[in-house]
């Protein structure tokens, strides 16, 4: 996968946010064969965007109706009919609300930060989590996922 990590601008040290290479280490985790769905090709490319928590509020409250930042959006690519294009698509991610969620949830911050790239990429690729069921499996790969690479369950209290 072609992983584009852009930052607006955000100082790593400022915002506790990862180095590149590990956020495309991460979203790399999920794109390979999950349950009924196929390996991403390798060309696949995937666009992340680190937000303020301002831009993030913005894009939150357009695209989903709440006026409130949060920390993590995706956005699937959709192409036209016929058209052949190896894009993904789009995930913006928040620094200060995931920060600020994992010391409230009293999570490792890594583990957090790679549980939100593994979460988006799912986005993208058709799951989500709108009901029990959808909710159900979504978590059980994501969970999955991060127990591959030694990481806990993110939804244990």
């Amino acid at each position: 996968m072609i992983v584009d990590v852009q930052s607006d601008g955000l100082e790593s040290a400022e915002h506790d946010t990862p180095e590149p290479d590990s956020i495309i280490a991460w979203a790399e985790w999920a794109s390979g064969e999950l349950d009924q769905t196929p390996a991403l090709a390798a060309d696949t490319e995937l666009s992340v965007q680190l937000l303020s928590e301002p831009d993030m509020q913005a894009l939150n409250r357009e695209f989903r109706g709440k006026d409130r930042s949060t920390n993590v959006l995706s956005f699937p690519f959709e192409a036209m009919p016929g058209v052949d294009v190896p894009l993904l698509g789009d995930i913006a991610l928040c620094p200060a609300v995931i920060a600020r969620e994992a010391a409230e949830q009293n999570k490792d911050l890594s583990h957090h930060w790679a549980h939100m790239l593994v979460h988006g990429v799912l986005h993208l690729r058709g799951y989500d989590h709108i009901d029990d069921d959808e909710a159900n499996e979504m978590e059980a790969l994501e969970r999955q996922l991060l127990a591959a690479h030694g990481l806990g369950d993110p939804y244990d209290p």
